[in-house]
């Protein structure tokens, strides 16, 4: 059994197969017969698992084994009490409501690689780094959660899956690194 950890950069598709413009993981992955547990949006940067075995691939990306996501969420502007709690409760985005879940107000964590490309700055407003730990994970989630409460997402990070990390496990996007499964 093989599990693989990857760090997918930005603007690259959480797909082996061609894609018109785009990047996919088979210009990263080259080893035969393993396939994504889950999905990153090409927006979207960090940790993906991607395995041989298809059980423990339903068992990471199925929602009814819950397993935890954790995203580094940069945003604009500097976040209130009432916009945390707003994160941490159901929230209503619509098409359906969030779970309760975790969120941190956190420093830009040190072992953060530059993005390329960069994100837009603005001189007059700030940015904001936040930890949005969740047991779900619909289309577009986390962007759509900060931008309901007035904190659009300027860069999404995902960076652990259950008990897998990229701050344990440093890879550079781009790179990837074969792991022994936890039980």
């Amino acid at each position: 059994m093989k599990l693989i950890l990857f760090n997918k950069p930005f603007q690259v598709m959480s797909q082996f197969s061609a894609h018109e413009s785009r990047q996919t993981l088979a210009d990263y992955l080259s080893i035969p017969g393993i396939y994504p547990a889950g999905r990153l949006d090409a927006d979207s940067e960090g940790l993906m698992l991607l395995t041989d075995d298809g059980q423990l691939q339903h068992k990471i990306s199925h929602p009814d084994h819950k397993e935890a996501k954790t995203y580094l969420v940069q945003v604009e502007g500097s976040p209130t009490t009432l916009q945390l709690e707003q994160l941490r409760a159901p929230l209503n985005l619509g098409d359906f409501i969030t779970q309760p879940c975790q969120v941190q107000h956190i420093a830009e964590p040190e072992w953060l690689w530059p993005r390329s490309p960069p994100i837009r700055e603005r001189q007059l407003i700030p940015t904001s780094w936040l930890a949005i730990t969740l047991k779900e994970g619909k289309n577009r989630q986390v962007r759509r959660m900060t931008g309901a409460v007035g904190l659009p997402t300027l860069r999404l990070i995902r960076s652990a899956i259950g008990p897998y990390s990229l701050a344990s496990h440093p890879v550079l996007p781009g790179e990837w690194l074969l792991v022994s499964p936890t039980k």
